[in-house]
């Protein structure tokens, strides 16, 4: 069965059909009628207006001249901060210029428009709560935008409130020369939001911690998450947050190719970076003073070049949660898998801990994960406790790095399968390792992994493809079983090298039950409502799953089927594939249940509790197969890294036991089961 599950919507507080002037309707936001905007507005030069404006069609421009909108808000009264300034729903086309707004819950709401420009705005001194404790809090401060794309943000100020700019599902914008510092939770915060430039701004002091607190409640200068991909950060000051730049994966939805070059991250309270996604690019920027300078547990595929990590985990200075074994450090790979990664010409320069540390899963001595297929190459590594701290770790090339005033000399603890490059006499060429892997293949069948057109002189090769090693340019083999299996390549040629990497799934033949067109076969129950964490709480709509053949998403055959669960409310749902035939319902010469599962789940911590439970029902009772130790494979921690991204394959043992638990409820027979849930 080749199934792919998803969960489209977040908790309530994440909700974003909700009208801000909906959900203030019971309190109103000062005693004056808003202002409908049907066409271009010039206010009176630095005058004061108190009534709040909604935009009500494209293609107009708000000309402030420098006047204030002004809200009900009192200092230091967090009750009177109420309404919106401006808010604006499904417009397009709008220009805002020159306009202050104060005394808001939010200055400015809004949602489904292209083609907006903000510019020489302050909107200052809206809802602002630095005594607030762990928790996002709402969507409230200075810009919340959602669904607004090819817009063009710059010169505004936003200072002192929430967030100062939230983005949800906005794409392709532009945000140059603002000033969104000094904020209680985050001075920029993308969620769902792609494509977007953003360079040339002041983001510092995103924190929000009080005198003697240690983590600062997770508030940050920049937080990016749930699949805010390609988005490019430059020449940013993202200094004294909490941490400076944090890349964060609380539901298993990746951000990645994101790329950030000469920004300044540090004097960050915790990590001047925090990464825990894969695939995105640190060129140049500045990570120093921190408790640590780069943070990357989980971030497989990771470039760094050029950055400046230095001064971190100072006794004097930020040293918040020092590492067992190494303290702090200044690029720190631990606490989860990094597969795949190069790390190039850094300078890592007095740390109170490693310069570079790499350390593979620590409670299990590297047994469950390791730090896997590196580059380390080039880096300056000055006046740290060690220059190189790596434990637990596995195929790792060296070349060119330089060490001086080290405290200690470089520790390598159970590392295995180190390449250490020579220097040519003469310049070399620079590699380039190029792969051609094919995504998937039949158990079974040859496979060629392609090697050859990578670039370089006089190169040797070094391949992993599923835990075998192997040397030529080319490499034809097969595999016998059907799952998830690594490819890499290290090239080099004297002190340089590169690396390629390939996902690939080996799929085994099979007659496939509940796809292929079969989504009329499905069908749901509502079992009950949980409160867990913010999976969510009771939503005025009744929960639904409606089901579609979906033939992009696919391992096998020609489709797979696609589960969508909207609207959600924080229930337990099951959903039900009814069974037809005699030969789907004689399973007594079965023994295992296999497929293949790909999720997306949007609410903020994802799956939780056991997962994923398969019941057969039939009319006598019914068979409930589920991990043992309540564990949950829908979970990186419990599968793979890449299985965020990617598929997982299940094979179920019908009589349970192999890491699974089976519970009999009635006298069901399994040669005649009638449904699986």
């Amino acid at each position: 069965m080749n199934t792919s599950h998803e969960a489209e919507h977040a908790s309530p507080s994440q909700d974003d059909t909700t009208s801000p002037l909906a959900v203030h309707s019971s309190r109103p936001m000062i005693s004056t009628k808003p202002l409908m905007v049907t066409a271009d507005i010039s206010l009176e030069r630095d005058g004061i207006l108190r009534t709040p404006m909604i935009i009500k069609a494209d293609n107009v421009t708000v000309e402030g001249n420098g006047a204030t909108l002004r809200g009900p808000g009192q200092r230091r009264d967090l009750e009177t901060y109420k309404g919106v300034g401006i808010v604006a729903k499904g417009c397009s086309g709008v220009t805002i210029r020159n306009l202050k707004i104060r005394g808001f819950e939010s200055a400015l709401w809004a949602s489904d428009g292209i083609n907006w420009v903000l510019e020489g705005c302050d909107f200052s001194d809206n809802y602002h709560d630095p005594e607030y404790g762990w928790g996002e809090g709402k969507r409230n401060g200075g810009l919340i935008l959602t669904n607004i794309s090819n817009s063009l943000i710059r010169n505004n100020r936003v200072n002192r409130v929430w967030n100062a700019c939230d983005l949800r599902f906005c794409h392709h914008n532009v945000f140059s020369g603002n000033d969104f510092s000094h904020t209680s939770n985050t001075c920029l915060k993308l969620w769902n939001s792609c494509h977007n430039r953003i360079e040339n701004n002041n983001m510092s002091y995103g924190i929000r911690i009080a005198s003697g607190e240690v983590h600062a409640r997770d508030s940050t200068s920049l937080l990016i998450e749930s699949s805010s991909d390609e988005n490019h950060f430059e020449n940013n000051d993202f200094s004294h947050g909490g941490d400076g730049i944090f890349i964060r994966v609380l539901n298993d939805w990746i951000s990645t190719r994101n790329t950030f070059v000469e920004n300044d991250c540090s004097y960050a309270n915790n990590n001047c970076v925090e990464c825990w996604a894969p695939g995105n690019t640190f060129i140049r920027n500045r990570a120093n003073f921190g408790s640590y300078g780069f943070w990357m547990g989980g971030s497989d595929r990771s470039v760094l070049i050029g950055n400046e990590a230095a001064y971190n985990g100072l006794s004097h200075g930020n040293h918040n949660a020092p590492e067992p074994g190494f303290g702090h450090g200044g690029i720190v790979f631990v606490n989860g898998p990094s597969y795949h990664v190069k790390v190039l010409d850094n300078y890592c320069h007095h740390n109170n801990g490693g310069g570079i540390v790499l350390r593979g899963d620590l409670s299990s001595r590297g047994k469950r994960w390791k730090a896997h297929h590196w580059i380390i190459s080039g880096n300056r590594l000055c006046h740290n406790r060690w220059g190189i701290y790596a434990q637990h770790a596995d195929w790792i090339f060296l070349s060119g790095n330089q060490r001086q005033g080290n405290e200690q000399r470089d520790l390598f603890d159970h590392v295995s399968h180190v390449i250490t490059g020579k220097p040519f006499p003469h310049p070399q060429t620079p590699t380039n390792a190029l792969i051609s892997v094919p995504p998937r293949v039949h158990a079974g069948k040859e496979i060629l992994f392609d090697g050859s057109k990578s670039q370089g002189t006089d190169l040797s090769f070094q391949w992993d493809i599923g835990g075998g090693r192997f040397t030529e340019p080319v490499v034809h083999g097969a595999f016998d079983r059907p799952g998830f299996y690594r490819v890499g390549l290290t090239v080099y040629s004297g002190g340089n090298a590169d690396l390629a990497s390939a996902d690939l799934y080996v799929v085994a033949p099979c007659h496939e039950i509940g796809t292929e067109n079969d989504q009329n076969r499905w069908s749901f129950r509502i079992l009950h409502h949980t409160h867990d964490g913010d999976q969510g709480s009771p939503s005025p709509q009744k929960p639904r799953m409606s089901f579609f053949s979906d033939p992009d998403v696919a391992l096998m055959g020609k489709s797979s089927t696609h589960i969508r669960v909207d609207p959600y409310g924080g229930h337990v749902m099951e959903a039900l594939l009814a069974l037809r035939g005699a030969s789907e319902q004689d399973l007594r010469d079965h023994k295992l249940l296999s497929f293949w599962l790909k999720w997306r789940n949007k609410n903020v911590f994802g799956f939780t509790k056991t997962n994923p439970t398969i019941r057969l029902h039939s009319a006598r009772g019914s068979v409930t197969l589920k991990p043992e130790d309540e564990r949950n494979l829908l979970s990186a921690e419990e599968s793979y890294n890449e299985v965020r991204w990617g598929w997982l394959y299940l094979q179920v043992p019908l009589q349970g036991g192999d890491g699974w638990v089976r519970e009999v409820i009635g006298n069901p027979e399994l040669c005649c089961i009638e449904n699986i849930g």
